[in-house]
């Protein structure tokens, strides 16, 4: 691009094609010159735009974040990140989870300030959760990316069904509809209660 591209709500589309494709500079420099705005970058080089929350998607978001970072606590080993994250994975793209944890093991693999600006690394763990502007199929196909590029677990939510697709390396992904799910691998020891994600759904008002 000779020049940032600068984006308006009523004039953006949901994928950006562009010819050439970004660089990796020039998509950090989009990221940053368009603040309002989540993007990601597919490994064919398009631009997917990530539409700001909506409030059960946000609560539900900072809920399991909440949780995640507690069972952090108990250790402080590693890293965990939140939904404004962004990693350089190995296939070229540039992907954001709804909340992600990175190993002591992979964090040791960065060059120094690497976690300034969109660290080259796929996490160890990630969660994905449905909103009302996605669907299914494009999450899952998205979790099948993650996977690919290293992901060891991943848990995809669907609060509108209740259940959780889970993913582990070298293995097909399972339904688990319970209300405790329990962490392995990467993140042994968390705990996730489903119970208070699923209230962040329930409706208020007349």
């Amino acid at each position: 691009m000779d020049s940032v591209l600068r984006l308006t709500p009523e004039v953006l589309p949901r994928t950006l094609r562009m010819d050439p494709p970004v660089s990796d500079s020039e998509f950090e420099a989009l990221c940053r010159d368009n603040d309002s705005f989540y993007f990601e970058r597919t490994k064919e080089g398009a631009i997917r735009m990530n539409p700001p929350a909506g409030g059960w998607t946000s609560d539900g978001n900072a809920e399991i974040v909440y949780q995640l970072r507690g069972w952090w606590a108990t250790h402080k080993r590693g890293r965990v990140f939140e939904s404004s994250a962004a990693f350089r994975l190995p296939d070229g793209s540039i992907l954001s989870p709804d909340a992600a944890y990175l190993s002591d093991a992979r964090l040791r693999g960065l060059a120094k300030g690497a976690l300034k600006g969109f660290p080259r690394v796929c996490p160890d763990f990630v969660i994905e959760l449905l909103s009302e502007s996605d669907s299914l199929p494009k999450l899952q196909a998205k979790m099948a990316d993650w996977m690919e590029n290293g992901v060891l677990l991943g848990w995809l939510i669907d609060p509108y069904g209740r259940r959780v697709h889970t993913y582990q390396a070298s293995h097909p992904p399972q339904l688990f509809d319970g209300l405790t799910l329990a962490g392995q691998g990467p993140v042994e020891g968390f705990m996730l209660d489903l119970n208070p994600v699923w209230s962040c759904y329930e409706e208020y008002g007349n």
